[in-house]
């Protein structure tokens, strides 16, 4: 199985944060799992980082090290992700959320998240 993880559970599988439930946690340590992270979540926490407000304590390209330090594999963002935004029902806001839906729609991939929000997108996707 594809997992997209989105950019806070990405950030707390590095870090092995108490906030990782244990099933999502299973899911990205099993073998079978293949686990992404997409290029878009590395903008969005060099944009966070960057702004020097507290949200992110990380920087983008030491997040980006401990990605791949982890073995997560890297997802570009492609024109046809993008393009795919469109087409997603109103259901969120946020532009980082709706393009990490929009590849794991496009890829397929299963995307695993801690916004409730995101997860109405499809059935297939995984509350973190």
């Amino acid at each position: 199985m594809n997992l997209l993880l989105d950019t806070h559970v990405a950030l707390w599988a590095i870090a092995d944060s108490p906030r990782l439930g244990a099933a999502a946690r299973e899911l990205i340590v099993a073998p079978e799992s293949g686990v992404w992270v997409s290029a878009a979540s590395i903008w969005e926490i060099s944009i966070k980082h960057a702004l020097g407000r507290g949200v992110m304590p990380i920087s983008g390209s030491r997040a980006l090290a401990w990605f791949r330090e982890a073995g997560f594999s890297l997802l570009p963002v492609l024109p046809e992700h993008a393009a795919a935004v469109e087409h997603l029902p109103d259901l969120h806001r946020d532009p980082f959320d709706r393009l990490l839906v929009a590849q794991a729609l496009h890829e397929p991939m299963r995307l695993l998240s801690h916004d409730a929000m995101v997860l109405r997108y499809s059935a297939t996707f995984i509350v973190a």
